[in-house]
């Protein structure tokens, strides 16, 4: 017979979920501001013609950085180098980055992911490619991918067997599936679909049926103890965040699917 919870279970167990975010709520009291690096993602990380950032990202950063009577200072990078400051202790915190195993390893994850996105193929509707999840069929292909993305490990591990360019933003990987360039583009549906409409390349570009991946972005923190702990009250915080119910409504505000 399975045992009934008691008071002290609970009491417990209580305890153990809270600890974290009482130990962040009992810091030193001054305020401190995080260096926050990110790249261009539609609707996760954008900066606006005034010079503000929004997105998905920003809202939750400042939602949390005000819990902890921090403040917050946004930079935009290219996505290789504000991975590259990250993995160098330069900023405090990254937004948006999926995990991987080089990842793992150069950068602290945190608990909880905040977005998910369906990576998939772009291609011309006339190129009339069957893709049905077998990289060896591809083996012909001229296949675009992003500067510093990952794709998951299945394409990982087939990526060495594919005749692969690299562009440096989503527009140019467009563009070269549009001008028959190459024949596929990998990227994913949020930060493609609204540049398609900005080039007017809908309905001549679209994206293959069956998806690569699934990805989930996380924030990440630098590997080091001064980050060890701020990461460590960034994912109480954050979670209280997501319990509430404020991650699933910020991600309807900021039409981004969340996990």
């Amino acid at each position: 017979m399975r045992k009934a919870w008691t008071t002290r279970d609970i009491r417990r167990i209580a305890l153990l979920v809270l600890a974290p975010w009482s130990l962040c709520a009992a810091a030193p009291a001054w305020a401190r501001e995080w260096l926050v690096a990110g790249a261009h993602f539609e609707r996760v990380f954008e900066r606006t013609a005034d010079g503000e950032f929004d997105g998905l990202g920003p809202a939750i950063v400042r939602r949390v950085a005000q819990q902890m009577n921090d403040t917050v200072r946004f930079e935009l990078y290219p996505w290789p180098r504000a991975q590259a400051l990250v993995a160098q202790g330069k900023v405090d915190l990254l937004v948006g980055p999926y995990k991987s195993p080089a990842r793992l390893g150069q950068m602290a994850f945190s608990q909880l992911p905040f977005y998910r996105d369906q990576m998939v193929f772009y291609a011309r509707p006339d190129a009339h490619i069957a893709w049905t999840g077998d990289y060896g069929k591809l083996a012909d292909r001229r296949i675009v991918i992003l500067n510093g993305w990952v794709y998951g490990a299945a394409f990982t591990q087939a990526s060495t067997g594919l005749h692969t360019s690299v562009a440096n933003t989503v527009e140019s990987g467009l563009l070269m599936v549009a001008h028959q360039h190459v024949d596929l583009f990998a990227t994913n549906v949020r930060n493609t679909e609204p540049v398609l409409a900005r080039l007017h390349l809908t309905g001549m570009v679209t994206p293959l049926p069956q998806a690569l991946d699934q990805q989930d972005g996380y924030f990440a923190f630098p590997h080091d103890s001064e980050h060890d702990a701020l990461r460590a009250c960034f994912d109480a915080a954050f979670r209280l965040l997501v319990e509430r119910g404020e991650l699933k409504r910020l991600g309807q505000q900021f039409r981004v699917q969340v996990p």
